[in-house]
């Protein structure tokens, strides 16, 4: 699928056609996950943080590190690599979190956290840079890919926060947090 028809295809909520429909660009924070960059929407970025130990969740994917209460808000916690099947790495005093706003057109609203190895720069991206995902066959999904940009000689990946985190893509989790959601 190429750019245009995954901005057809989208829900009118998602930063996928926020991007394309922007003529001055929008602005993504950038993180690393071993050598690769990825970005987010910064409007989607509620606050930065050092990695804390979470509240495990009994039967949680393998992913999700667990909770934390932010200010009264119960939060999970999204180790990216896990979820990408990279390599797992012990967190160090450069691992962060990065809470964001996380938008499902059913559920509405959830403030989400994804662990990365560190957050590396925000860049102001125009819809004109931006490469559609390669089509890496039925077996690779890449649904929560916005698009591909070269910045500074490097490749940055840029995320759907929707698509990725969206609580339909982690069902096991959905029940366990309206249940920890409504306790509180």
């Amino acid at each position: 699928m190429n750019l245009t028809e995954k901005v057809g295809t989208h829900r009118g909520l998602d930063q996928t056609s926020r991007v394309m429909n922007s003529s001055d660009g929008v602005q993504f924070l950038t993180f690393l996950m071993g050598e690769t960059e990825y970005g987010v929407d910064i409007l989607r970025v509620q606050e930065i943080r050092g990695w804390e130990n979470t509240t495990p969740i009994p039967n949680a994917p393998h992913h999700v590190k667990g909770v934390i209460n932010l200010r009264g808000t119960i939060v999970p916690i999204i180790d990216l690599r896990e979820k990408f099947s990279f390599d797992s790495l012990e967190y160090g005093p450069l691992t962060v979190v990065i809470v964001l706003r996380v938008i499902n057109e059913k559920k509405g609203e959830r403030i989400m956290g994804i662990v990365v190895d560190a957050v590396s720069d925000v860049y102001q991206i125009k819809s004109d840079e931006i490469k559609s995902a390669p089509d890496l066959g039925a077996d690779m999904t890449t649904e929560f890919i916005v698009g591909l940009v070269d910045v500074k000689e490097s490749m940055v990946i840029l995320l759907d926060i929707d698509e990725l985190l969206g609580m339909d893509n982690v069902p096991e989790l959905t029940d366990t947090m309206n249940t920890i959601q409504n306790t509180h």
